[in-house]
């Protein structure tokens, strides 16, 4: 354990004494040119670093998925477009798209408004209230995915009928004289899905409050009460004064949130692996890689949601600006 302990301190010694040492080379280079030059080539040469870093980890990676895409299986030979018309007439893929298509509908929207809800309800309780309540609100947050799954599991967990029920839920409703019900195998209305739907709500829903509290709390005490004077209710203020004047942040909320949901893969993963009308692209992609050994399919699955994720970073971007450009 100590010997573990101090190789990770001599790992982060080590990339710091890189990074001053590269600095430091790229520094005496700039020093070398001409003054004149030196100043219009320093900067450049200072994020020189980050672009490299950002080429080598994200663009080629990101080329080299586009190119595998429209190879075979073993990422030899060249295929066109075989890939994406046979993932897309697949039925199973099909309605691995519409699950995920729940998922981005339902999780964002609910994350926003119970953050929301507990923004507003928590910040009416004293000072010691409103930190244990989003204390505690926030927990779930510092809990991995693959985590979250496992705890999730035993609380949706089912054993056959007359067995004790380790499963919270099936031993709340046994007791009330319920017969147990297999929560993660109950694919009717997609009931499993919105369970598992559950834990990444439980997950995120800390988030979400963080910041939208943030956001309430600076609302101009002046404005609210304007609007009581001019003889407007709590619920036309909180409607027509506050989610205004916070919407930015509630978009800023949203779309984060979209994006996470999008790439979403250790929750189902460990609490069903996609059986049971539960996939998503995210888990659809590792069974294709590492089950079923298909590079050209699991390449072609990533493409299509970098190029569905791409639209919201725009949009995203165009935001940020705008509001930079407002203040």
């Amino acid at each position: 354990m100590l010997t573990k302990f101090f190789e990770a301190i001599l790992t982060v010694i080590a990339g710091v004494a890189a990074a001053l040492v590269l600095y430091y080379v790229l520094n005496k280079i700039a020093e070398i040119l001409p003054r004149r030059l030196e100043h219009r080539v320093k900067p450049y040469l200072y994020v020189l670093p980050a672009f490299a870093a950002i080429a080598i980890y994200l663009l080629y990676p990101a080329i080299q998925t586009i190119i595998y895409s429209f190879k075979d299986d073993a990422s030899v030979n060249w295929v066109g477009f075989h890939n994406y018309s046979k993932l897309l007439s697949n039925h199973d893929f099909q309605q691995t798209l519409f699950n995920t298509l729940l998922w981005i509908l339902i999780v964002p929207a609910v994350t926003i408004i119970l953050g929301l809800a507990v923004a507003v309800l928590a910040d009416r309780l004293s000072p010691n209230g409103e930190k244990l309540s989003k204390t505690l609100i926030f927990l779930p947050m510092a809990v991995s995915g693959v985590g979250a799954g496992v705890i999730w599991r035993f609380i949706y967990s089912s054993q056959p009928k007359g067995q004790p029920q380790i499963g919270l839920q099936n031993a709340i409703i046994t007791k009330l004289g319920a017969n147990p019900i297999p929560w993660l195998q109950k694919s009717t209305l997609h009931v499993n899905s919105l369970l598992i739907m559950v834990i990444l709500l439980w997950m995120q829903v800390g988030f979400s409050m963080v910041l939208l509290s943030s956001a309430v709390k600076g609302v101009p005490t002046e404005t609210l009460e304007a609007a009581r004077i001019d003889g407007a209710n709590e619920r036309q203020i909180f409607a027509r004064v506050i989610v205004p004047q916070i919407w930015g942040t509630v978009v800023t909320v949203f779309i984060t949130v979209t994006i996470g949901v999008m790439k979403i893969f250790d929750v189902v993963y460990v609490t069903t692996n996609g059986n049971y009308n539960t996939n998503i692209i995210g888990v659809q992609f590792f069974n294709e890689l590492f089950t079923n050994l298909n590079n050209g399919y699991a390449a072609a699955i990533v493409v299509m949601l970098m190029i569905a994720v791409i639209p919201i970073m725009i949009y995203q971007v165009r935001h940020f600006r705008a509001e930079e450009a407002a203040r």
